[in-house]
C-alpha cells in the first residue's frame, strides 16, 4: 500500500492565488508551496518592504507547520525566490529575526517577475513532524 498524500490550506493563513493547497504531507515529510508576505486578515501584502514580507511568510509558515504537527525548528530546507539581490541583507535580517538559531539548509534564487504585484519574494520548504 502506498503512503497517502494529505494536502491543506489551515485556516489563517494566505489563500493560494491558483489551483493548489500551499501543505503537501507524507508520513512525516511536510512540503509547503510557494507563498508571498500576505497578510491573510487583509488579503494584502505586509507591507512594500522585503523585510515585512519575509516575517509575514515565515508567520504564516509557523501556523501551516503547526496545523500539521510541526514548527520552525523541524525545517530541513528553505528556497528563497527573491525578485531584487539587493534586498538579500533585509531578507536574512527578518530571517534570522523569526528562525532564532535553526539554521536549515537554504537556497536563494534570483527572480524576474512574480506571480502578484508587489511580491518582492516569496519561498518554500520542507520539514518533518515532531514526532
Amino acid at each position: 500500500m502506498s503512503p497517502s498524500v494529505e494536502t491543506s490550506t489551515p485556516a489563517n493563513t494566505p489563500n493560494p492565488i491558483g489551483p493548489y493547497h500551499h501543505i503537501a504531507k507524507v508520513g512525516q515529510f511536510i512540503s509547503i508551496g510557494g507563498t508571498a508576505g500576505v497578510d491573510p486578515a487583509t488579503g494584502q501584502l505586509a507591507g512594500a518592504d522585503v523585510y515585512s514580507q519575509t516575517k509575514q511568510i515565515l508567520q504564516s509558515f509557523r501556523i501551516m507547520l503547526e496545523s500539521v504537527a510541526s514548527d520552525l525548528k523541524h525545517v530541513v530546507h528553505v528556497n528563497v525566490f527573491l525578485k531584487d539581490m539587493a534586498d538579500f541583507d533585509e531578507m536574512n535580517r527578518a530571517y534570522v529575526d523569526v528562525m532564532g538559531d535553526h539554521r536549515p539548509a537554504r537556497t536563494v534564487i534570483g527572480v524576474s517577475q512574480l506571480p502578484k504585484p508587489g511580491v518582492l519574494l516569496t519561498m518554500n520548504l520542507t520539514a518533518v513532524t515532531k514526532d
